[in-house]
């Protein structure tokens, strides 16, 4: 991706964004540009969501995990609860994904109180999706066609910030699996489809030049 400083946070972004259109910032941006700042939230605050809420160990099956808990209320598991991933693109946007992991299986239906199942409950339509970034997949499009530099950086640091989430969950849970193309690979996809429509544009424009 762009290379740009490591230390180039949102608010820096989004100032070259102004810098760069003259403040004439689309509602797309603002759009993605919103999410990027919920994720800053999730990481540097803890803001409540779907990631967080899968943290929670009192809402772990502590007796599959073997779990213990101190006078203090601190709850440690012996064993760490085995999920899989999934990077999800839609109309929406992108979504992180999770699902518990049984006896090597992705479980995608209710489970209440099941033995084998790493949480007390397990409710698919309001516990899989972990967090979501609006409208990333239609911005991802357009910058690979015409993006800017701030437009870069933006997919950039969301990237990074998914990553870094992952990364925290890998040290609560054993991640079995992560399914789909993260958003760097993503964005590269979407270049290379780009320049692939233009060559191909190209070769007929100038095929219909000969003929």
């Amino acid at each position: 991706m762009l290379d740009l400083p490591e230390t180039f946070d949102l608010k820096e972004i989004n100032a070259l964004k102004k810098q760069l259109t003259w403040g004439d910032v689309s509602a797309l941006y603002h759009m993605v540009a919103s999410s990027a700042g919920e994720l800053d939230g999730i990481l540097s605050h803890g803001f409540e969501s779907g990631y967080t809420n899968i943290l929670e160990k009192k809402y772990w099956n502590l007796n599959l995990l073997k779990g213990n808990v101190d006078n203090s209320g601190e709850i440690t598991v012996a064993i760490k609860p085995q999920v899989s991933l999934r990077h999800v693109y839609n109309d929406m946007g992108y979504e992180l994904h999770c699902y518990p992991v049984i006896r090597g299986q992705r479980m995608n239906h209710n489970m209440i109180d099941h033995p084998m199942c790493p949480f007390q409950r397990w409710i698919p339509e309001a516990m899989r999706r972990l967090f979501r970034v609006n409208s990333l997949m239609s911005f991802i499009m357009i910058t690979a066609e015409n993006g800017d530099q701030a437009d870069v950086a933006l997919i950039r640091h969301i990237y990074r910030r998914v990553e870094r989430l992952i990364g925290y969950l890998d040290e609560s849970f054993e991640i079995v699996e992560v399914k789909g193309p993260n958003i760097a690979r993503f964005f590269q996809e979407a270049i290379k489809h780009h320049k692939d429509a233009l060559i191909a544009g190209l070769a007929n424009s100038n095929n219909n030049e000969v003929g």
